[in-house]
C-alpha cells in the first residue's frame, strides 16, 4: 500500500477548451433536449457564466436548459477530461452527446439546492467525438433569486500532473449508505443500489448532510495481458477513511475503521492520495473483478472526491512517483 499526502498544486488542472461565452438557452423542461441531435435553432442565446436574471429572464424561477456545441482536439485523446461548469444555482443534470455524465443537487419533488458546490464532471472517452462536433446539454432548476450557470471558470480541463491509468474507473459506481461486510463479496447483488459518479462528493449527488458509513462497488474486466506486471488501484482522495476489497479480499486501508464509530479517530486522511498494491493472487485475469470500497465520513463532505481513478501497472506507478515526488 502507498499513501501520499500531496501538495495542493499537484492536483491543479489546466484548461484545454474555453467554454465561456454565448450558449443556447431556453426555459421549460423536456428531456428530449438532452439528445445530441435535438434542435435548438429557435433557442435564445445567453452569456455563460452569468445568472439568467441579468440576461433577460428577470424574476424567472423553475426549469431551464443550456446547450453548447464545440470541437474536441485530437491531441486530448488519452487524457482524463473533465467538464467544469463552475457554480450553478440551484440544481443541475449534465449530458455529453446525449449521455448523462453527472448531476449535483436534487430536483423536485425532493428538492435540495447545491448552489455552493463546484461542478466538475468526468467525460468518458467513449462519448467523445474527436473528429467532429460534441454537444453539452445542461438541465437546471432554480427555486428563487438568481438562477443558471452563475460564475466560475467554464471549460474542458485535465489534470496537469495526474497518475496515468491503464484501466479507467472514472464515472458511475454503485453506492449505498450503511455498513455490512458482505457488501465486499463479489457475489453480492447490488442491482438495487444507486449510482454515483466518481470522483465527486456524495453530498452533491443526493446525500446532503450524510455522515457515517457508506460503500462503493464497481465491476471491471482485467485482460490477461496485465498478468506479467502487478497492478496498483488508484482511488484518488477519499473523505475520510477507507478499506478497499477486491473480490472479497482486503487489499489496503487508510485510517482505522472500527465497528463502533465512537472509537474512530479521524485526522487528515482526507488529504491522502490512495494507491493500493494488488497481490497477484487477488486479481482474476481475463475475467470480471469486483472492487468494493468501505468508507467512514466523520463530518462535512464524504466519498471518493478527487483525482484520477483506475488500475495502473506497478512499473508505471513507480516511475510516476520517481518523477513527481518531492
Amino acid at each position: 500500500m502507498w499513501v501520499c499526502f500531496l501538495p495542493a498544486q499537484a492536483n491543479d488542472m489546466t484548461k484545454l477548451i474555453n467554454l465561456e461565452g454565448r450558449w443556447k438557452f431556453t426555459i421549460g423542461d423536456d428531456m428530449a433536449w438532452a439528445g445530441k441531435n435535438s434542435t435548438d435553432d429557435h433557442w435564445d442565446e445567453i452569456k455563460v457564466p452569468g445568472n439568467w436574471e441579468d440576461n433577460g429572464y428577470y424574476g424567472y424561477n423553475g426549469f431551464a436548459w443550456y446547450r453548447k456545441t464545440f470541437d474536441m482536439p485530437a491531441s486530448s485523446q488519452n487524457m482524463p477530461l473533465f467538464l467544469i461548469l463552475g457554480y450553478i444555482d440551484d440544481v443541475d443534470e449534465v449530458f455529453f452527446n446525449g449521455t448523462k455524465i453527472g448531476m449535483t443537487g436534487s430536483f423536485p419533488p425532493h428538492f435540495s439546492t447545491a448552489y455552493t458546490a463546484l461542478r466538475k464532471y468526468y467525460i468518458p472517452g467513449n462519448l467523445i467525438n474527436y473528429n467532429g462536433k460534441n454537444t453539452i446539454s445542461v438541465r437546471v432548476y432554480d427555486t428563487y433569486m438568481y438562477g443558471g450557470i452563475v460564475k466560475g471558470d467554464i471549460g474542458i480541463f485535465t489534470y496537469k500532473n495526474s497518475i496515468p491509468t491503464d484501466i479507467s474507473l472514472l464515472g458511475p459506481w454503485k453506492f449505498n449508505t450503511g455498513d455490512h461486510l458482505q457488501w465486499s463479496e463479489p457475489g453480492f447483488d447490488d442491482s438495487h443500489w444507486t449510482e454515483l459518479f466518481v470522483p465527486a462528493y456524495w453530498e452533491n449527488q443526493g446525500y446532503r448532510d450524510y455522515d457515517g458509513f457508506a460503500w462503493y462497488r464497481r465491476k471491471v474486466f482485467v485482460s490477461g495481458h496485465f498478468s506479467n506486471d502487478p497492478l496498483v488501484l488508484i482511488l484518488g482522495k477519499i473523505d475520510d477513511l477507507d478499506e478497499v476489497y477486491i473480490n472479497g479480499i482486503l487489499i489496503g486501508s487508510t485510517g482505522k475503521i472500527y465497528d463502533n464509530p465512537g472509537k474512530i479517530h479521524v485526522s487528515e486522511e482526507y488529504r491522502a492520495m490512495r494507491g493500493y498494491y494488488i497481490p497477484r493472487n487477488v486479481i482474476r485475469f481475463g475475467a470480471i473483478n469486483t472492487i468494493a470500497v468501505r468508507i467512514y465520513d466523520a463530518l462535512g463532505e464524504g466519498g471518493i472526491y478527487e483525482g484520477n481513478i483506475g488500475l495502473v501497472r506497478q512499473t508505471r506507478y513507480i516511475n510516476y512517483w520517481r518523477k513527481n515526488r518531492r
